[in-house]
């Protein structure tokens, strides 16, 4: 009770917050994790071995095919509590970034601005040759040709579309990378929130912080390298204790935000 009363004081008091998201806040809506994605007709594929560039040069259809499966399970569950308490926090606080390991659009739906992706989103496809943004039709549940799909041509190059993700092999994105790290050396108070502190370069975020004298609040139901980093430890799930947080820092946001808002 004292940890969640502390966390409450530094985040209501702050100018500048960073919320950085991990799986943990999404596995609670039903999203898979990375490696517990593959079920039904994929069981038999390795995540690993389809999350590659060179993996998509041999076998572009079956690679676009997992994606789209993926995007499809994606589209099918809604933001929970915790989302919704990001959002919260963001209209407390306007100048709060949002940065997220995660390749949903989670956070978009729960009504925050513009979440810096890390590791790129199931939702931004790019052409593969020119890096053209391309914009697609929602994905089907399982596509009529089984899990193979051609992926589509960019109308610009003819090159094929790619799923706009970070793959295994490749560095992050640079201006995400170069917003996060600045973000987080410019705030009062990071939360770190369903991550594991083990995936770098974006388990670095929260240390960033921490080095430039903000303070780190972990949120999240076991330990994680993290603990030695963060001020303030809060064990449990995102969906119980950031609702609970934001009603704690200001306590009339359980009528005001959309933390409040029903499923």
């Amino acid at each position: 009770m004292a940890d969640i009363v502390q966390a409450a004081k530094l985040l209501g008091d702050a100018r500048r917050v960073v919320v950085f998201t991990g799986a943990g806040i999404s596995a609670e809506s039903g999203v898979p994790t990375f490696r517990d994605a593959l079920t039904g007709l994929w069981e038999r594929f390795d995540a690993q071995s389809l999350a590659t560039p060179q993996a998509f040069q041999d076998q572009p259809d079956l690679v676009w095919g997992w994606y789209e499966w993926r995007r499809h399970r994606v589209s099918t569950v809604s933001p929970n509590p915790g989302h919704r308490a990001v959002a919260a926090i963001e209209s407390r606080v306007p100048s709060t970034v949002v940065i997220t390991q995660n390749v949903d659009d989670l956070h978009e739906r729960a009504g925050s601005r513009d979440p810096v992706h890390l590791h790129g989103s199931l939702f931004a496809p790019r052409c593969s040759g020119c890096g053209e943004a391309v914009a697609l039709p929602p994905a089907t549940a399982e596509p009529d040709a089984g899990r193979r799909v051609q992926p589509p041509a960019c109308v610009r190059c003819h090159g094929l579309v790619r799923p706009g993700v970070v793959w295994f092999g490749e560095a992050l994105p640079e201006a995400a990378l170069e917003a996060a790290a600045r973000a987080a050396s410019a705030c009062d108070v990071l939360l770190t929130v369903g991550t594991s502190g083990m995936v770098y370069p974006a388990a670095e975020i929260p240390r960033i912080a921490a080095r430039a004298g903000a303070a780190v609040i972990q949120v999240n139901p076991h330990a994680t390298p993290m603990d030695s980093v963060a001020l303030v430890n809060l064990r449990g799930s995102a969906g119980r204790i950031l609702p609970e947080l934001v009603t704690k820092a200001w306590p009339d946001a359980a009528t005001a935000d959309p933390a409040a808002a029903p499923s």
